[in-house]
């Protein structure tokens, strides 16, 4: 699902920036990145602003989520009746996708430089 992927991936980015003073710092944190930056705050708080959000994708996202969870964990850990865990898990999910490409493109030219 690429629904406000490109928004995601801006709060990303700007996360990035924000980081950026130092490489290293950048480095020793890719393992972290996903919980720094899409888990450590909530992406959008309140239910109205998150339902406002999702708009007509609510359902497709809870749908999304569910098959994420129940793959990954077995069992629905989201409260799905709550708008702004709903949104704050899926941005939670697409973040995973926008960090796994950054880390690979970040491995791609280091190890491009060392060959």
């Amino acid at each position: 699902m690429d629904y406000k992927k490109d928004e995601i991936q801006q709060h990303f980015n700007d996360y990035l920036e924000y980081r950026r003073g130092s490489q290293t710092d950048i480095d020793e944190l890719r393992d972290e990145l996903i919980h720094d930056c899409f888990n450590s705050n909530y992406y959008i708080i309140g239910r109205h602003r998150a339902r406002e959000w999702m708009g007509e994708e609510a359902f497709n996202i809870v749908s999304f989520i569910k098959d994420y969870e129940e793959m990954s964990f077995g069992e629905i850990l989201t409260d799905l009746s709550e708008p702004e865990r709903v949104l704050n898990m899926y941005v939670y999910i697409i973040g995973e996708e926008i960090v796994a490409d950054y880390i690979n493109k970040l491995e791609k030219w280091t190890w491009g430089k060392v060959a």
